[in-house]
């Protein structure tokens, strides 16, 4: 087959009229959708529950966005059953004709990509430059993942031998679950869903549940496009109860994940049980979070680290796993760079997201809560710079919070907040700053701000983080270019969007004839 070379969807930043009106147009036709109910998708099927989930705006919790079906035990059990039947074929489908699928959802996704980002900004509250980057990562995941999987279909390399016929080739591993986050509800379930697909697996996927309906619209992309019924199944669920079942199920032979550390570890303990009938040790990918720490030394550009401070700390109202939650100072140049970055963040607006402000609400009201009272914490830690309190209006609204005089070991340095609090560390020098960095259980993403190349050479080398970024924000990873995944207690490292990323779903075999 052919196809044009994967590069990154361009992020709509709505500078230009044309842009801002169709979006504008979208919000419009998306509210005149609120309300719909969405049926689980088990085996192409619809299936309606007497219990149901329903999505409301965090902008305005009294909006309700849309009403999912709410699976249970049975639903489970039929999605499973629904997906190893499907199996069956999907995973004999020669690898061009699976791609050609997914390059054709990509390009619905393109299309529809102004209606999605109204659903985003109205569902999980992201301003409209965030929701674009959403959609946009969802596109990259697909047409990436899609052709990523071409280089597999004629198996690998081995030595020749006399007297034989050797070879090696990759088959998928069955079915397996998919419990994705609410925080990038489009991007990150999509790649995480679809990857397995792309090599001949089939899923069963559980949403967050703040965000049903995002997940809804891919499903019918899916459809569009052609994915034949039973190899992804949309199945909405409280995660202790549909998703610990799926988890410890005897017929799940994989598991990805992305949420908190507290609910992946109780996965990847359940998931290592063998549970009656297993035939298998499952496989467990794992993306748990991060207390990410961006490192400013005294010979940086002050402003370029002040805009990437802000940018990495309060976008998307700092509900990002590679967000900027510790900044730690070199003391020459602490005064000079908190006077700009709390400039910046003082200046920021918050509001409706879909007035495109800022910073929207957070997630929820669990997640309000949770925010509130690590500013708490904070309060009692720390000195409050600035922020620090909940802010008018029926939205989950927070105002973006700054802690100055933190201790590297304070709880607010240490546990993953999840929302727009950032935490500064003064140090006396790089030595002590890049020490603070590695100071945590987590490793995800880190930055470095400074003008030695020695500096940026040994923090290259010694910054144990999956992600690290010089002279920029630690936000943002491109599907492709910056392959995602952390170390330590912030997963197994599977590297979402990276090269090797298919070969999680999939197992070799080699098969040897003597002549």
């Amino acid at each position: 087959m052919t196809a044009e070379p994967y590069r990154p969807e361009p992020i709509e930043t709505f500078q230009s009229p044309e842009a801002f009106e169709a979006m504008r147009k979208a919000l419009a036709e998306v509210r005149a959708q609120f309300g719909r109910h969405y049926p689980l998708i088990i085996g192409g099927e619809r299936v309606h529950t007497q219990a149901t989930i329903t999505s409301t705006n965090p902008s305005n919790p009294s909006e309700v966005v849309g009403v999912s079906a709410k699976a249970g035990i049975a639903e489970a059990d039929a999605a499973l059953d629904a997906a190893w039947r499907a199996f069956k074929t999907w995973r004999d489908w020669p690898q061009e004709h699976r791609s050609r699928v997914l390059l054709k959802a990509a390009q619905i996704m393109k299309r529809r990509q102004r209606e999605l980002e109204a659903w985003l900004v109205y569902e999980i509250g992201k301003n409209w430059t965030e929701a674009a980057a959403d959609v946009a990562e969802a596109i990259d995941f697909t047409r990436y993942y899609a052709l990523s999987a071409l280089k597999y279909k004629d198996g690998a390399p081995v030595v020749p031998y006399p007297g034989e016929d050797n070879e090696a080739f990759y088959i998928p591993l069955g079915v397996g679950v998919v419990i994705a986050p609410w925080n990038f509800p489009l991007a990150i379930l999509t790649g995480m869903t679809l990857a397995p697909i792309a090599v001949g697996n089939c899923v069963v996927a559980k949403p967050a549940e703040d965000t049903v309906v995002i997940a809804a619209k891919l499903f019918e992309i899916l459809e569009e496009a052609g994915l034949p019924a039973g190899v992804a199944n949309y199945l909405p669920g409280e995660g202790g109860e549909v998703g610990a079942y799926l988890v410890q199920h005897p017929r799940t032979r994989f598991i990805n994940f992305t949420g908190s550390l507290e609910v992946g570890l109780k996965i990847n303990e359940s998931a290592a049980r063998l549970s009656p009938g297993q035939v298998w040790i499952k496989r467990v990918f794992l993306e748990l979070g991060g207390k990410d720490g961006l490192i400013v030394d005294e010979t940086a550009d002050i402003a370029a680290a002040a805009q990437a401070t802000v940018q990495s700390a309060f976008g998307f109202q700092g509900q990002k796993c590679s967000a900027a939650s510790r900044l730690i100072v070199v003391d020459g140049i602490y005064d000079q760079l908190m006077e700009q970055v709390l400039d910046r963040t003082e200046s920021l607006i918050v509001g409706p997201a879909e007035e495109n402000p800022d910073m929207g609400p957070v997630a929820s009201a669990q997640q309000e809560k949770t925010v509130l009272s690590y500013i708490e914490i904070g309060q009692q830690e720390a000195r409050l710079a600035l922020g620090g309190r909940r802010l008018e209006g029926g939205g989950y609204f927070i105002s973006p919070t700054v802690f100055e005089n933190v201790s590297p070991d304070a709880r607010i340095a240490q546990e993953e907040i999840f929302g727009p609090v950032l935490s500064v560390i003064r140090v006396p020098d790089f030595d002590t700053a890049l020490e603070v960095a590695n100071g945590t259980r987590f490793g995800l993403t880190g930055g470095v701000f400074s003008r030695k190349r020695e500096r940026l050479e040994r923090a290259r080398r010694e910054f144990h983080v999956g992600n690290l970024y010089f002279n920029r924000k630690i936000t943002g990873a491109l599907v492709g270019v910056q392959p995602f995944g952390g170390f330590n207690l912030s997963g197994t490292d599977t590297k979402a969007g990276g090269p090797d990323y298919l070969l999680n779903f999939l197992q070799m075999k080699s098969v040897t004839e003597r002549f």
